[in-house]
């Protein structure tokens, strides 16, 4: 099972920053800092489903509220870019002190400009990747509007922003108009992966185009397409966490993570995703697979479980006569399986040996491809007997179950 920490660090201006670390159900494999979006909190939707899902594939994930937001201490006010860079750099130092240090940086909207200029000081780090970043802090102030110009007039303004107030000073705006954001993206020194919707309307999906410019190799474009700017749709969320996990795998499982190990070979881990009421999330190795139930009793997101067991010996039927052909260097040119499966009473089968209960069948339909005469087809449909998930589902299955403790 999962699990949730709530911890407290000291911030850039010396106060104290209320974080939550979440926690897989074992040991991490790597851990990731993630920065929320402009006045946001770590309590978003996004950052909460996000930092969760990737709970999932074994990554621990730590959010935090910046200086004057949220549960954290100070005044807001006195904070500006500068000051959430040093932020995000004072939590990668808390993870390092206490757990292990951070191989991956989120960050959502000005929290992924925030990651992209804080990389550079957290040495750990392996991959970053950013949400509906801009590409320049400068960004804000074009959210402001005309208060932009009340601000440098008067020297600080209060400003409305998502339903809350925020008082701002002219402090932050000039440090914003003076970050080399360019520069640091260029010199990131880590995997990038850029993703934003194309439908973002507070920061346009050109901003992702400057980012993947600016940036070296290697570096990734994932366009979320129809998701608004904060994510507020749990399908976008979860689909973002899987794009990252599956991504991130790549660099900050294979070049060192908290445990040092690849994924264990053969461990497979299913883990309810909240959308909808079955909705499964499948961690096999570094692939990610979706299992739920078909409407109406589930949402559809991914194949049944019979569906699934059906793949699985439909893949197994075609691996096995491959190797097979090849072996015997054979003309087989492509192997397609076609199954289904259903129940009878027992006592309409007549071939069955018990007359009492159901029975399960599966029908498997092989079409084998190539210029093979009739001999070699009979031989292929014997094989494909023995693969072995098929001499797995006809043995006796012992299924162990405990508790996880």
């Amino acid at each position: 099972m999962t699990g949730s920490e709530r911890l407290e660090f000291t911030g850039a201006t010396g106060a104290p920053l209320a974080a939550r670390l979440e926690l897989p159900g074992s040991r991490p494999r790597a851990y990731a800092l993630f920065a929320h979006c402009f006045t946001c909190g770590k309590d978003a939707v996004a950052a909460t489903r996000i930092s969760r899902s990737l709970t999932e594939f074994g990554i621990a994930v730590l959010r935090f509220d910046f200086t004057g937001l949220g549960g954290s201490g100070g005044d807001f006010a006195n904070t500006d870019f500068s000051s959430n860079i040093e932020d995000v750099v004072r939590a990668a130092d808390h993870l390092r002190a206490t757990r292990a240090a951070p191989t991956l940086l989120i960050g959502h909207s000005l929290g992924g400009a925030a990651v992209l200029a804080a990389a550079g000081q957290v040495p750990e780090v392996k991959a970053v990747a950013t949400i509906a970043a801009p590409a320049d802090p400068a960004h804000v102030v074009e959210l402001l509007g005309p208060v932009s110009e009340e601000i440098q007039r008067r020297g600080e303004a209060e400003v409305s922003l998502a339903g809350r107030s925020f008082r701002i000073r002219r402090g932050f705006l000039d440090d914003i108009a003076c970050q080399p954001q360019a520069e640091r993206i260029a010199g990131l020194g880590a995997a990038l992966l850029v993703l934003h919707s194309p439908a973002d309307d507070i920061v346009g999906v050109d901003n992702a185009r400057r980012i993947f410019e600016a940036a070296r190799h290697p570096k990734s474009f994932v366009a979320v397409d129809g998701a608004d700017h904060l994510l507020t749709r749990s399908d976008d969320a979860d689909y973002v966490a899987s794009l990252l996990a599956a991504w991130a795998s790549r660099y900050v499982f294979e070049r060192g993570t908290a445990t040092g190990q690849p994924p264990a070979e053969g461990l497979v881990t299913v883990a309810e995703t909240g959308d909808g009421p079955f909705a499964q999330r499948i961690v096999a190795g570094r692939h990610v697979l979706a299992a739920d139930e078909p409407r109406p009793i589930g949402a559809d997101t991914g194949p049944s479980p019979y569906d699934l067991l059906l793949a699985a010996l439909g893949s197994c039927t075609s691996m096995t006569l491959r190797m097979y052909a090849t072996r015997k260097r054979w003309p087989l040119e492509r192997v397609s399986v076609a199954l289904r499966h259903w129940r009878s009473h027992a006592k309409d089968c007549v071939h069955c040996e018990t007359r009492t209960g159901m029975v399960e069948h599966i029908e498997r339909v092989i079409r084998i491809e190539g210029e093979l005469d009739a001999a070699q087809r009979q031989r292929l449909l014997e094989i494909a007997d023995k693969c072995p998930v098929h001499r797995t589902l006809r043995s006796q299955v012992a299924v162990d179950t405990v508790e996880d403790s």
